[in-house]
């Protein structure tokens, strides 16, 4: 829509005399790259002869993208497939959750598809099976399974079809096998089991219903198996159900082999075999495997690793010493790993020493042995844990890490970037265990930022003098970020009622303030910023010259600065929104936050931003606030907000925007419910899964999978 009458509008001289057109065919095809297919396909092309031929050229064809693309409806689709369809090479309709079934149909026409992403989208056995029937040569597919599928109802040249995929993403919703035993040539399988303990009547589920189907997977020629659950009993029951057959029979050419479950997932006699087998016969390059089955084992030890580029042991209690020995081989020479993950490992950085604390000081010559064998890391994730730096000259953590220059994405605890160790005669910044009622604490005045440009140039010369500052100076193509408290817990964890109290911050944490937060202004190309539990945030000043600097910023997650009894932020928060353009996820959560007129106002010229999301207990908002802000923000299709309003309001407030905006936002999806409330849980079952996962529900997101897991 708005994309095309700007593109449009160019076709014509400018002021300067330049014509669109009397560009090369490449540079137009370049630019038009950029374009979504639906509008090339159904608005570009009509607007010139030459236009007309270079959107149907096969370079942007051949593979449509629709996922993200909010405003494709059924009709689009429908009108998509008949112009092209047999272009289509690869489909990406992952999300498409607000697509009627029936929409799904019309990728029959497409039967030159080699790869198929409908995740998430509305999908029946019938439909599949007839949808499949007539792709035969498809190779990659990605669908979800629900409640009601059954596999006899899929076609025999459905099945001749999946007999000839190579690459499964199954994502389920029910204990089932779906299409895999069918898939008798796979070699890459990616399973996401999201199957809660009841179903909506309140029925216990059991892994035990797919005891009784005849079918089992192949796996003989499998290269990657990739399994991922959601907390729940029953995604354990099932996905041992699968690890049964692995263990049979290895296969010979598995390379990647990653299991991430959260919470205890103990370990079988069906899984110590399957390890067993695996140390015995196969060579890895990506591995991730359950906390409880590599705690007091010496299986690092026994398997094999050639070239690996993706390492995962978060949550494990894997020593220093273990680390250094077993996965880096003293030093061995990994210059292939471009992706680790140690959030959790609390120990990792540390000796063996059995007398340790966890907030003692890090051994620096293992974290030094690491960045020396693993110089070319990408991603690389620390959260979750005390990293605390000792006064050694140069061997600081931020020092260290400052030689990784081709880091992408780093996630880091906040008391690890301290200089040197807090002064004890500081007084104690307000903890975070108790919530401060309103009315008490100091008073910050409202309506008025508490930070001046001279304050602003004080905090950057401060912060220029500070390891962390000097950190993100070597990182200049740093695009992802993450500062999390190392005690801290989201307010609104995944199948559990909201938790209403966390663990007080880290001491070392309270000495990071605005000049710390104003350091992440250096960072040109940074796209996606998570800050959570930084205690000692005063005026967020920080935040404004990450507004005005990292205009590249798409998302955002703040969460529990400052004091917790008041939002000391929120004239500094206001003006950062001023200046993010391309800002798409904003994510708040803060006790207290009053989502009011003016906050709303200063988001309104986020011009980008399709979703929000605010988590505050006690909080509150206004009405005719949000209504105008849905109004002015026409790219929005996701709100949630779960604050302290009642279930009236919270209500009432939902509807309005739901009749008022779905009939031209099709994908819009809005959750407006009380926090504390018993029935959360019965309501975050309905949040379309890619809006829980990517920006609901909190967590650490840097290297929390292989990087190009999935195409």
């Amino acid at each position: 829509g708005q994309r095309c009458e700007t593109l449009s509008a160019g076709i014509g001289e400018d002021n300067n005399g330049i014509n669109l057109m009397e560009f090369s065919d490449e540079i137009l095809l370049h630019i038009l790259s950029y374009v979504p297919c639906t509008d090339l396909v159904l608005n570009v092309r009509r607007t010139c002869r030459k236009l007309a031929t270079l959107c149907l050229d096969k370079s942007l064809t051949h593979m449509v993208l629709l996922h993200k693309e909010y405003q494709v409806n059924k009709d689009k689709v429908k009108q998509l497939m008949r112009g092209i369809g047999k272009e289509i090479h690869q489909l990406n309709m992952a999300g498409c959750y607000w697509l009627p079934s029936h929409t799904i149909d019309h990728v029959i026409r497409c039967k030159n598809l080699v790869k198929l992403n409908l995740s998430g989208c509305h999908l029946t056995s019938l439909r599949l099976s007839k949808m499949l029937s007539a792709l035969q040569h498809l190779r990659s597919l990605a669908i979800d399974v629900n409640p009601g599928f059954d596999a006899g109802q899929l076609s025999s040249e459905c099945k001749a079809t999946l007999s000839r995929v190579l690459e499964l993403k199954q994502t389920l919703y029910t204990p089932s096998y779906g299409v895999v035993p069918c898939c008798t040539s796979l070699e890459k399988l990616l399973l996401y089991f999201e199957i809660l303990d009841r179903s909506r009547e309140g029925l216990i589920l059991s892994g035990q219903l797919m005891v009784g189907e005849s079918n089992v997977p192949h796996y003989q020629n499998l290269r990657v198996f990739y399994a991922r659950l959601a907390p729940g009993y029953v995604n354990q029951e099932v996905v041992r159900l699968y690890l049964a057959v692995l263990s049979d029979r290895t296969p010979e050419n598995l390379h990647a082999f990653l299991i991430s479950a959260p919470g205890s997932f103990a370990e079988s006699g069906t899984t110590k075999n399957l390890l067993d087998s695996m140390a015995r016969n196969v060579c890895l390059d990506a591995l991730q495997l359950p906390k409880s089955w590599i705690n007091g084992s010496g299986l690092l030890q026994h398997l094999k690793f050639n070239n690996p580029f993706y390492f995962s042991f978060s949550r494990c209690t894997l020593s220093g010493g273990h680390l250094i020995l077993q996965v880096i081989n003293g030093g061995k020479d990994l210059k292939s790993l471009t992706s680790l993950n140690l959030s959790g490992c609390i120990r990792c950085l540390s000796s063996d020493s059995l007398f340790r604390k966890a907030e003692d000081d890090i051994d620096s010559s293992i974290l030094e042995s690491l960045v020396v064998s693993c110089c070319n890391l990408r991603h690389l994730n620390l959260s979750a844990a005390h990293h605390h730096s000792s006064e050694s000259l140069g061997k600081h953590l931020c020092q260290l890490l400052a030689r990784l220059k081709h880091l992408l994405a780093l996630a880091l605890p906040v008391c690890s970037i301290t200089d040197v160790p807090p002064n004890t005669d500081k007084p104690p910044v307000q903890s975070m265990t108790n919530v401060v009622p309103p009315g008490l604490g100091k008073k910050i005045r409202i309506g008025v930022p508490t930070y001046t440009k001279n304050f602003l140039e004080q905090t950057n010369q401060k912060s220029q003098s500070s390891v962390f500052w000097t950190l993100l100076e070597n990182l200049p193509f740093l695009k992802n970020l993450e500062l999390i408290g190392s005690n801290f817990s989201s307010a609104m964890p995944r199948n559990e009622p909201a938790i209403r109290n966390s663990l007080p911050p880290c001491s070392r944490a309270r000495s990071v303030g605005d000049s710390e937060v104003a350091a992440i202004g250096q960072l040109t190309f940074l796209q996606s910023l998570t800050l959570a539990q930084l205690p000692s945030i005063l005026t967020g000043s920080g935040l404004v010259s990450i507004g005005l600097q990292c205009q590249h910023l798409r998302s955002l997650s703040l969460a529990n600065l400052g004091m917790m009894g008041k939002v000391g932020y929120m004239s500094a928060l206001m003006d950062m929104l001023k200046h993010c353009k391309c800002l798409r996820d904003l994510r708040l959560e803060q006790p207290y936050f009053n989502a009011n007129t003016q906050f709303f106002q200063a988001l309104s010229h986020c011009s980008a931003l399709q979703r929000l999301c605010i988590i505050s207990r006690s909080g509150t908002l206004q009405f005719d606030a949000v209504m105008s802000f849905m109004a002015n923000c026409l790219e929005v299709v996701m709100c949630h907000m779960f604050m302290g309003e009642s279930l009236t309001i919270c209500k009432n407030l939902q509807q309005t925007i739901l009749q008022s905006f779905q009939a031209d936002r099709p994908a819009l999806n809005v959750v407006i419910f009380p926090l504390l409330h018993e029935d959360l849980t019965e309501v975050i079952r309905d949040v379309p899964m890619m809006h829980l996962d990517e920006i609901t529900l909190f967590k650490s997101r840097v290297a929390e999978e292989p990087p190009n897991l999935w195409w």
